[in-house]
């Protein structure tokens, strides 16, 4: 038997809450710039150099911050080992999730009613999804960092075959 390798890219839906966490930024954005122009130059006129530092700083923490909420998800399974990391901005990757997928203890559609009472007992919930519930969002339940974890994931059909055949029958429901 060969090597199984298939990798996936997953991009997460804009929230309305990610649009409110960007008028927040420009908001902030605005302050700092205010407190720097007006404010600074009269209470502390011996710190008024700092000004345009003050205001480079606001700007770069803002586009900084901004780049964080724009978020892809990264599914790379290698010979049943499942890795998912998490890609901000298009440049910067971390690595969220990591285990082999025959420890899962079950996996199933995440609409999947009769195994809702196995993912009840989950201390911890990860959604590595796009955050918009459809045909191929799974839920497994693991343990992961000594917690019973619930992976929220959006594999595709490549990636669910190669899934299939490192996951027990017993521990993998599809959705029909």
């Amino acid at each position: 038997m060969g090597d199984v390798f298939k990798e996936q890219i997953v991009k997460r839906k804009q929230t309305g809450m990610d649009s409110l966490k960007r008028v927040g930024l420009v908001v902030a954005m605005i302050i700092v710039f205010i407190i720097a122009l007006v404010v600074v130059p009269y209470i502390a006129p011996g710190l008024a150099f700092l000004t345009p530092v003050l205001i480079l700083l606001a700007g770069f923490g803002a586009f900084f911050l901004n780049g964080l909420l724009k978020v892809e998800y990264e599914y790379i399974f290698t010979n049943g080992e499942l890795d998912i990391d998490i890609i901000y901005n298009r440049s910067r990757r971390k690595r969220a999730f990591s285990s082999h997928v025959n420890k899962f203890d079950i996996m199933a559609h995440v609409e999947d009613m009769t195994h809702a009472g196995a993912f009840h007992g989950a201390q911890e919930t990860k959604d590595f999804s796009s955050g918009a519930v459809g045909e191929n969002t799974y839920a497994f339940l693991v343990n992961y960092n000594s917690k019973r974890t619930k992976v929220i994931i959006e594999p595709n059909e490549k990636m669910m075959d190669a899934m299939k055949g490192s996951i027990s029958r017993s521990k993998l429901h599809l959705k029909r």
